[in-house]
C-alpha cells in the first residue's frame, strides 16, 4: 500500500501530522504539488510525478489545499482530480465535493435545498441589485470573496456609500458581489470536524472581533455538540459527499446557522484542545474506506 498527499507544502503542520500518522502504521507515502504533475491523454502513464505513476502505484490520494492559481490552473487541477477518480483512484475529498465547498454560493444553496439553516445571503454581478440587497439585509453585511478562506478579504460594511464603492470596485475587476447578513454571534463560532458519518471533535473559536478564524488569532475551546447540531453538521458534509470536513456554525438568536463546509480543513487549533490525534482518525478512516 502507498498513499499520496497532494499538498502545497509537505512540511506544513497538517501535512506533517498526516505523514507521521502514516509512518506510525508503516504505510509508505509520497508528497507532491500540482505543478509537479504531468497529465497525458492517448498514452501512458496518464498521470505521474517524477518517477511515481499515480494511478498504478497509489492506493489513495489525500488532497490538502489545492492552492491559489489562475482560472486555467484551477480548472486543470480539478480536471486532474476528476480523471484520477474516473480511473479508480480513491481521492479524498472527492473533486466534486471540493468544487461545491470552495464556492460559497453553491454550498449555501445546497445546504438550504437540504433543509440546513443558513444566513440570508445575496450574490450578484449587478451593483444596483447589490445595493438593494444591502438594504434588504438591514444595512449591515459581510462582503466576502466568493472563493476564499480564512476570512481573508471579508469586510463588514454598514455604510451605503462605502458599500457602493466596494461593489463598483468588485465589478470593475469582473468579480462577483457576495454579501451576507451580519449575524451577531458574540465574537465566536463553532467548528465541527466531520469524518465520515460522525463529528469526531468540535471547538468554539473565540475572538476579539467578528472574524473568528483560528489563523487570525481566535482561541479554540473544546465543546461537545448536542445530538441535533451534530446530526446537522454531518448532514451538511454528506449532502455534498464531503468525507472529511470542517463545518462552521454561527450561534444566533434564530438558532444555529451554517456558513461553510470546508473540504480541506486544517485542524491545528482543534488538535490543541482535543485529547486524541486527529490525523490518526483521518488515516484510520481512509484505511477503512479502502477495505470496502
Amino acid at each position: 500500500m502507498k498513499i499520496g498527499i497532494l499538498t502545497r507544502n509537505e512540511n506544513s503542520w497538517s501535512s506533517t501530522q498526516l505523514r507521521e500518522a502514516l509512518a506510525k502504521r508503516n504505510i509508505p507515502h509520497v508528497c507532491f504539488r500540482f505543478p509537479q504533475l504531468i497529465a497525458r491523454v492517448g498514452y501512458k502513464p496518464y498521470l505521474n510525478v517524477d518517477n511515481v505513476r499515480i494511478v498504478e502505484e497509489l492506493d489513495a490520494l489525500i488532497i490538502r489545499p489545492i492552492g491559489q492559481g489562475s482560472l486555467e490552473e484551477i480548472v486543470f487541477r480539478m480536471d486532474i482530480l476528476h480523471r484520477l477518480e474516473r480511473l479508480g483512484l480513491y481521492v479524498i475529498n472527492p473533486p466534486e465535493a471540493i468544487e461545491h465547498c470552495v464556492d460559497k454560493y453553491a454550498i449555501l444553496a445546497i445546504l438550504e435545498d437540504n433543509g440546513i439553516p443558513v444566513p440570508r445571503t445575496a450574490v450578484t454581478e449587478n451593483v444596483g441589485e447589490a445595493l438593494k440587497a444591502f438594504h434588504e439585509l438591514d444595512g449591515d453585511v459581510i462582503v466576502k470573496p466568493i472563493f476564499g478562506s480564512r476570512g481573508i478579504g471579508s469586510t463588514r460594511v454598514t455604510n451605503p456609500e462605502i458599500a457602493a464603492t466596494i461593489f463598483k470596485a468588485i465589478t470593475f475587476y469582473h468579480g462577483v458581489i457576495y454579501l451576507q447578513e451580519f449575524v451577531p454571534h458574540g465574537f465566536s463560532d463553532i467548528r465541527a470536524f466531520v469524518i465520515g458519518n460522525r463529528v469526531v471533535a468540535a471547538m468554539k473559536r473565540v475572538a476579539n472581533t467578528w472574524k473568528t478564524n483560528y489563523s487570525q488569532g481566535a482561541k479554540p475551546v473544546s465543546i461537545k455538540l448536542d445530538t441535533a447540531l451534530e446530526e446537522m453538521a454531518v448532514k451538511s458534509a454528506s449532502v455534498v459527499e464531503c468525507k472529511i470536513a470542517g463545518v462552521d456554525i454561527l450561534e444566533s438568536s434564530r438558532g444555529p446557522l451554517f456558513v461553510e463546509v470546508n473540504s480541506q480543513p486544517g485542524w491545528r487549533g482543534l488538535q490543541s484542545v482535543t485529547s486524541f490525534n486527529v490525523a490518526d482518525e483521518i488515516v484510520d478512516f481512509i484505511l477503512s474506506e479502502l477495505e470496502k
